[in-house]
């Protein structure tokens, strides 16, 4: 009723969020699924940002991380205060994305020589990316969120408008999930090196920008087409299901006024 967060009936029981708007027992539009016994809560809450470490702590917090890495993915310290390191990308889109049509993946070569393929051609088609597909990026501590994101699209060839997407951080804590989504001037970095290497403890999921009512005037084309035709397929699916239902109840009345004939009452 507040937040409009849209289920099936059977899945309400299921369901585990939190509602910016009322109490816990609300749900929340930016939530996902989880396996029984596991609870899901989405944080809306602004956290209040302590004061920015300096470069001594800084550097204590990165020898104490590299000290839990256990593979060759280390965090390096620059001169400047600055440094470098890893995040890990979990890619959790429903909605089909649009890339160019007819262009290969990009290869290394044109990545070092920063060649947008997607600039070549104006023809445009929409697929679905993998389910959770996993991708490490290598970021500065200056990377932001709206930074990390314009990355992941380009590496994918996605030509979709940036603000479609949201970055969240997934954690781990006391047997439950918490799944927040993070400002555009966030620091992801600097968000690892807090929680440390284990992605177990954090980790980072990119989903569509679930803000309120579907802006359709965002889509394109053939994203649009793309809707359409899922939803006359699971228009038709259903038919067919109500029509087999009836059929057989059908079926059953008939057996049962062939089977009465000549039965008294």
């Amino acid at each position: 009723a507040d937040c409009r967060y849209t289920c099936h009936q059977e899945c309400r029981s299921l369901i585990q969020l939190d509602c910016r708007r009322q109490c816990q027992s609300q749900l929340s539009p930016e939530s996902t699924l989880l396996p029984p016994g596991s609870q899901n809560v989405t944080q809306t809450v602004e956290e209040e940002k302590p004061e920015p470490p300096t470069v001594q702590e800084i550097k204590q917090r990165i020898e104490k991380y590299n000290a839990k890495v256990t593979n060759c993915l280390l965090m390096k310290l620059s001169d400047d205060g600055t440094y470098t390191g890893f995040i890990k990308v979990h890619l959790k889109l429903r909605r089909p994305v649009t890339v160019p049509a007819g262009i290969r993946p990009q290869s290394i070569y044109d990545a070092l020589k920063e060649v947008n393929l997607a600039e070549m051609t104006d023809k445009r088609t929409s697929f679905y990316l993998p389910l959770d597909a996993i991708k490490q990026l290598h970021i500065s501590s200056t990377t932001t969120v709206s930074e990390v994101i314009q990355g992941l699209l380009k590496k994918f060839m996605v030509v979709d408008n940036p603000q479609k997407f949201a970055l969240f951080k997934e954690m781990r804590k006391d047997g439950q999930v918490l799944l927040q989504k993070l400002p555009p001037t966030e620091y992801p970095l600097y968000l690892q090196l807090l929680a440390g290497p284990d992605s177990d403890v954090l980790s980072f999921v990119l989903k569509e920008n679930e803000t309120g009512e579907v802006e359709w005037d965002a889509f394109s084309i053939p994203e649009l087409q793309n809707f359409l035709m899922i939803l006359d397929k699971e228009e038709k699916d259903k038919i067919q299901q109500v029509h087999r239902k009836y059929e057989r109840f059908k079926q059953r009345l008939q057996q049962t006024l062939k089977e009465a004939r000549g039965k008294p009452g």
